[in-house]
């Protein structure tokens, strides 16, 4: 499910040998979903793991598929971008474990490298502490023809920061007293600015966490910041409805995007983007 914020099983087993069709699943079956589970991508996740039923196994094709097709219509988008020599900045907010970075990895996936950026910002040095807030994050803004993508941006001044004491209060108002006027300014220099937030329930991120903590290739993920996630959950609620409540303007409007699933989710971004960004396929580009 995809909005402006402002407007706001039981399990059959996979055939061991043979065919789909002589599978049991628990819903009567298409020719066209057959079909799919007959191709390589269907018998990829029908043989996947003992788990993994007709159903699922249905549904995560026809997710590869479509990905596939809106991945195509994202090598258009980029062509444009460079033909025309557009600037895209398309910010990505949301809690802890929302699925941000694997929501811009689908999104990059094809498209060339020498033409668009993520930025996933450390922690500033003294030297940045000194600047103007908004500093380093200008020196990350797009050239012409092309995009860039912000795993978290400058709005960790409206929630990670005060919510876990690192910013004073008169940083933050100051912040927010700001941030309306340099997105006009961003956009008003000819820039598209999407702002997209990820939104997981408080189940759904408990359950990831563990899964990052029990797992020897992710658990390198958490950070202090977020172990108290948790802990702090409404603390990041209160601070999240301010943002939305200033922040959400005509010019630089926010999408909320429901993220408990992770395939609709990025399904959902990436079709927000070919929608949001009028772009127009060049010659020979159907």
């Amino acid at each position: 499910m995809t909005k402006k914020h402002h407007k706001e099983k039981g399990a059959a087993h996979p055939p061991a040998a043979g065919t789909v069709k002589e599978a049991k699943p628990q819903v009567e079956l298409s020719a066209e979903d057959v079909e799919i589970l007959n191709s390589k991508i269907g018998m990829k996740y029908l043989i996947a793991d003992k788990k993994t039923n007709v159903d699922k196994a249905l549904r995560l094709a026809k997710y590869e598929l479509h990905l596939r097709e809106l991945q195509a219509e994202l090598i258009q988008l980029q062509n444009w971008t460079i033909r025309e020599g557009k600037k895209v900045v398309v910010i990505f907010e949301g809690r802890d474990a929302a699925g941000k970075g694997g929501a811009i990895r689908r999104i990059t996936a094809h498209i060339n490298p020498r033409h668009y950026r993520i930025v996933a910002l450390r922690k500033p040095t003294p030297e940045e502490n000194g600047q103007w807030y908004f500093q380093r994050y200008v020196n990350q803004l797009p050239k012409p023809g092309e995009i860039v993508f912000f795993d978290r941006s400058w709005y960790n001044r409206a929630i990670v920061e005060p919510v876990n004491d690192f910013c004073t209060s008169v940083e933050y108002n100051t912040f927010m007293g700001q941030v309306n006027d340099f997105e006009r300014m961003i956009v008003e220099s000819g820039t598209y600015l999407i702002k997209i937030y990820l939104s997981i329930t408080k189940e759904e991120q408990a359950r990831r966490f563990d899964d990052i903590r029990n797992s020897r290739l992710k658990r390198w993920k958490m950070t202090p910041v977020d172990e108290r996630a948790q802990e702090l959950w409404d603390v990041y609620t209160a601070y999240k409805k301010k943002m939305f409540s200033h922040t959400d303007t005509e010019l630089a409007p926010w999408t909320v995007i429901q993220a408990d699933r992770k395939s609709e989710a990025r399904i959902h971004v990436v079709e927000h983007l070919l929608k949001t960004i009028p772009y127009v396929p060049g010659d020979g580009e159907s």
